[in-house]
């Protein structure tokens, strides 16, 4: 089953919107779905430690991966990884506050398709399944995240 996460690390902005780490942005503090009927779920991950290393491989393989490559090679990357960090967080029921753009504001203008959407899902399955997070706990996590697709795909 293919995650449907992955994308809400789309977050690089394209030449006509600000840039993400654009300090002249101001949140809109996004509400995020919170999975509150397992709270070990976090803990699953790894916690904030697991979290980063997940993000940082999924990251590097995105880097790679032509299809995703256009959307992250020229974006601040440390600060996309933050924020994945602290979305995927708060999400998981984690010590966390997301201070983040909304996956609509992230995503507008990007022109992501669907392709490159799930070619960066199954980058971040392959990193999950390496770093051994169950695969329930990773359902779990695309189930609650699934909602904000259609935020981040092009219509």
């Amino acid at each position: 089953m293919i995650s449907l996460f992955v994308a809400l690390a789309l977050t690089a902005a394209p030449v006509t919107e600000p840039a993400l780490g654009d300090p002249s942005i101001k949140p809109h503090y996004p509400t995020l779905p919170v999975i509150t009927d397992n709270e070990h779920l976090f803990d699953q991950f790894g916690g904030k430690p697991g979290l980063t290393a997940l993000i940082d491989d999924a990251m590097n393989r995105w880097l790679v991966n032509p299809r995703t490559r256009p959307f992250f090679e020229h974006a601040d990357q440390a600060r996309i990884k933050d924020l994945l960090v602290k979305q995927f967080c708060v999400v998981l029921h984690g010590p966390c506050t997301y201070d983040g753009r909304t996956m609509a504001e992230s995503h507008r203008g990007l022109n992501i398709r669907e392709g490159n959407f799930y070619a960066l899902v199954e980058e971040l399955q392959i990193a999950m399944n390496k770093r051994g997070i169950p695969f329930s706990a990773q359902n779990r996590l695309v189930a609650a995240l699934a909602p904000m697709h259609r935020d981040i795909i092009a219509k």
